[in-house]
């Protein structure tokens, strides 16, 4: 008998969608150039607050947005991959469905870093460049634009790969759940909290992330 639970909350399915959005455009900004940089530095910005809002709600969030839920030892990873996975691996995300986030988490992380004190040359120089040394800052720069970028979009077309595998092979749809939130499970589980006291809290940290990003760029 399945039952229907609440896996993933508003703040987290918003959060992600969000987030994807602003990478396709930060890729797409990003080739353009020229007078269209400021967007790529604007989303950029929007990325860095998403990012702060995650790793928060990954402490607070709901019961499956938690690091906490899908933090799996290495013992737990292998008998995954040998197709022995613990009940909660099919419940939020699976141990290689964690290491996509945690990946993707970091490798932004290090992308909005090397782009906030980046020196183009050209039309673009970012806002904490000055706190670095020229060369520090061209380094970044090369990072950013010749490594950072194409690890994130590998890992990207990695993560849609997989969610169509599981899709096709596996018969399991991760996209829905991710847009509506529930997911049919074959036994009782705690559900996520997704309530509207949640979601004010949610919309409260978003809004700390989002002035400490906008303070951060424009101090001088």
């Amino acid at each position: 008998m399945s039952n229907k639970v609440r896996v993933w909350d508003l703040p987290t399915r918003l959060f992600h969608w969000s987030l994807a959005i602003c990478v396709i455009a930060l890729v797409i900004t990003g080739h353009i150039g020229g007078a269209i940089i400021d967007w790529h530095a604007r989303l950029g910005y929007a990325v860095m607050a998403l990012l702060l809002f995650r790793i928060v709600w990954g402490l607070v969030g709901g019961r499956w947005s938690r690091f906490a839920s899908f933090i799996y030892s290495p013992r737990s990873v292998l008998n995954y991959l040998r197709g022995k996975p613990h009940p909660d691996h099919l419940i939020g995300h699976n141990p290689l469905g964690a290491g996509s986030v945690f990946a993707m988490l970091a490798l932004l992380a290090v992308q909005i870093g090397t782009g906030l004190v980046s020196d183009d040359e050209i039309s673009f120089t970012g806002p904490l460049n000055r706190l670095v040394s020229s060369a520090n800052g061209l380094a970044a720069t090369w990072y950013h634009k010749e490594v950072g970028q194409w690890l994130v979009v590998v890992l990207a077309c990695v993560h849609v790969a997989a969610v169509l595998f599981y899709l096709w092979k596996k018969k399991d749809n991760l996209i829905r759940p991710m847009l509506g939130g529930d997911k049919l499970v074959s036994r009782e589980v705690p559900a996520s909290r997704d309530d509207m006291g949640s979601r004010l809290l949610a919309a409260v940290i978003l809004g700390i992330c989002v002035a400490f990003v906008v303070w951060l760029v424009s101090a001088q």
